[in-house]
């Protein structure tokens, strides 16, 4: 038995959009952009965003910048990088817009972060990891969790 062509389309869109958030786990660290990851599935720019965003409940990009931000905590938490050394190890161009987006996420300054995760090195990894994790899809709480 075959499935209609309507099904066999929407898996392949799923296999495309799995491709693309594969590659930007892979990537984040390399310059990403929707034109780019969209040439690699073979669609335009507006259909990968639209679609990306039904099924993943966010743009390519804000998954892009929760991957890097995730990235950078667990870099700030080793505590041997700089913020800048760190917004530049993740991907990001601008110090500006990682120090935006990274206080958007945790609800901390990427500064306030790294001195305070050094208070908490006592603590077990999977602990500050799990208590620590960016809120995707909406701005941190105001009485964002400390790790101290």
């Amino acid at each position: 038995m075959t499935r209609p062509p309507d099904d066999r389309e929407h898996l392949r869109d799923l296999a495309r959009l799995r491709r693309v958030r594969d590659r930007i786990d892979r990537e984040y660290a390399q310059p990403l952009d929707v034109e780019a990851l969209a040439r690699g599935v073979h669609v335009s720019a507006g259909h990968l965003s639209r679609a990306f965003r039904r099924a993943y409940g966010e743009s390519p990009y804000s998954y892009l910048m929760t991957r890097r931000i995730e990235r950078a905590m667990a870099l700030l938490r080793r505590g041997d990088l700089t913020v800048t050394e760190v917004c530049f190890a993740v991907g990001c161009s601008s110090l500006g817009t990682f120090s935006t987006r990274f206080t958007e996420l945790v609800g901390v300054p990427p500064s306030t972060y790294r001195r305070e995760a050094a208070r908490a090195a006592d603590m077990p990894s999977c602990v500050v990891r799990a208590a620590t994790r960016p809120v995707r899809n909406r701005e941190a709480p105001a009485g964002a969790p400390s790790l101290a």
